[in-house]
C-alpha cells in the first residue's frame, strides 16, 4: 500500500474542496439569480470540463502553466520553482477541472430557494450578507454539500489531469490513482487490487455519510418550528 500517495490524494481533494466552496457559492449564486449577456456562454464554459477528455483539458493546462507561458514565468520568478509537475500546479489544475462539480449543484441549490423567501429577508431589513448567511446558505445547503462531496470524490479518483499536469513524482504529484496505474504497469496486481479496494471503500463511505447527513439536515429544515 502506497500510504504517501493516499495521503497526497486526500490532501489534494481536501484543499480542492476548500478552494471551490467560496468560488462555487459566488458563481452558483450569480448564475442562479442574475440574467446577464453571455450567461449561456458562461454556463457552457463552466460545464466544459464535463465533456472534454481529461487529457485534452490537461494538455491546455500544461501549456498555460508551462515555463513558456506568462503565468508559468510569473510563478517561477516569484516562487523560484516551476508550476507544472508540482503539487501547487496539480492543485490549480484540480480546482479548474472540478469547477462544474462545485458550481452546478450549488447553482441548483440556490435556484430552489423561492424568491419570496429572499424578498421577505430583504423586507425584514437584513443586509445582503446577513441574508446570505442566515437564509440562503442554510436552504441551499443540500446543493452545497453535494458539490463538496462530488468535488472530493472526483479529485480522489482523477487520473488524466494528474498525469498531464503533475506526472508521477513520489511525494509531490503521485496520487493514489497514479500509484494504482504504476502497479498495474509493473504487473503487481495484488498491490493494485489493495489500493483500488481502499479507494472504492473511501468513495462509498464518503457518499453514504453525505447522504445520511443530507437527509438529517433536510428533515431538520423541513420540520415545523
Amino acid at each position: 500500500m502506497d500510504w504517501t500517495a493516499l495521503w497526497l490524494s486526500l490532501r489534494l481533494a481536501g484543499l480542492t474542496v476548500l478552494f471551490l466552496v467560496p468560488v462555487g457559492i459566488a458563481a452558483g449564486r450569480l448564475l442562479a439569480y442574475r440574467d446577464f449577456p453571455g450567461k449561456g456562454l458562461a454556463e457552457a464554459l463552466v460545464a466544459l470540463p464535463l465533456v472534454l477528455p481529461p487529457t485534452v483539458f490537461g494538455y491546455y493546462l500544461l501549456v498555460a502553466f508551462g515555463a513558456a507561458s506568462p503565468l508559468g514565468q510569473l510563478w517561477q520568478s516569484v516562487f523560484g520553482r516551476p508550476l507544472v509537475f508540482t503539487f501547487e500546479g496539480l492543485l490549480a489544475a484540480s480546482v479548474l477541472f472540478n469547477l462544474p462539480f462545485a458550481i452546478q449543484p450549488m447553482q441548483r441549490g440556490f435556484e430552489a430557494i423561492a424568491p419570496e423567501i429572499r424578498e421577505a429577508a430583504a423586507c425584514c431589513g437584513m443586509p445582503p450578507w446577513r441574508a446570505l448567511l442566515k437564509v440562503e446558505l442554510p436552504l441551499a445547503w443540500p446543493g452545497i454539500l453535494t458539490a463538496m462531496v462530488l468535488s472530493f470524490a472526483h479529485t480522489l479518483g482523477e487520473f488524466g489531469i494528474v498525469l498531464m499536469v503533475g506526472g508521477s513524482i513520489p511525494g509531490e504529484t503521485r496520487t493514489i490513482a497514479i500509484a494504482i496505474y504504476d502497479r498495474v504497469q509493473a504487473f503487481d496486481d495484488a498491490a493494485a487490487a489493495r489500493m483500488s479496494a481502499l479507494l472504492l471503500a473511501l468513495s462509498l463511505a464518503t457518499i453514504a455519510l453525505t447522504y445520511a447527513f443530507s437527509r438529517r439536515v433536510g428533515r431538520r429544515l423541513g420540520s415545523p418550528r
